[in-house]
């Protein structure tokens, strides 16, 4: 299940500091995955969608997302078939200022939309990037509520993805996800 997760902010004079991950504690959460790499993506324009992305078995990947600088709407789809919320959506803003990171199991396709320019994006994966197993879903097949639908910037792999309606999920809800 998709979890939103506010670590603690310690503010002084300084700045701040917060521990944005410890294991012990995001077990605490239900949240036991073994975070095997890390990934840092800027987009240098406002309203720059990437997504939404997973990785097929074997090679299926959870995220814990954070936002460092600028600001996204971050969002999850469900693609578990046989799931009772299968192509759902849940979109939450992350940025630096609300410390909101969002955890995506497998099973799950993940995207979001820039909505600062040089907006970065940092996010923990609990498998390996693996190419040749990545899969797509296009951005506006799932009534996904964009902040917005106009001068949005897209890679060609993104504009040129199967519509979810079309999609035929490797993932089974309650069987390898």
């Amino acid at each position: 299940m998709l979890k939103i997760i506010k670590p603690t902010k310690h503010l002084d004079d300084r700045g701040f500091f917060s521990e944005l991950y410890n294991r012990s504690r995001y077990e605490e959460f239900g949240i036991f995955d073994e975070f095997v790499q890390d990934n840092h993506s800027l987009s240098d324009a406002a309203y720059t969608i990437r997504g939404l992305h997973f990785q097929y078995p074997d090679f299926a990947q959870s995220k814990l997302v954070r936002c460092g600088r600028g600001a996204i709407f971050d969002v999850a789809v469900d693609i578990r078939a046989g799931s009772p919320t299968f192509g759902k959506w849940e979109g939450h803003k992350l940025s630096p200022e609300n410390g909101v990171q969002l955890y995506v199991p497998v099973g799950f396709a993940h995207g979001f939309m820039s909505l600062e320019p040089h907006s970065e994006i940092l996010y923990k994966c609990s498998n390996y990037y693996a190419p040749n197993s990545q899969g797509i879903v296009r951005w506006d097949s799932c009534g996904i509520n964009w902040p917005t639908f106009s001068d949005i910037i897209l890679s060609e792999k993104d504009k040129i993805a199967p519509k979810l309606e079309n999609f035929n999920s490797p993932f089974v809800y309650g069987v390898n996800s």
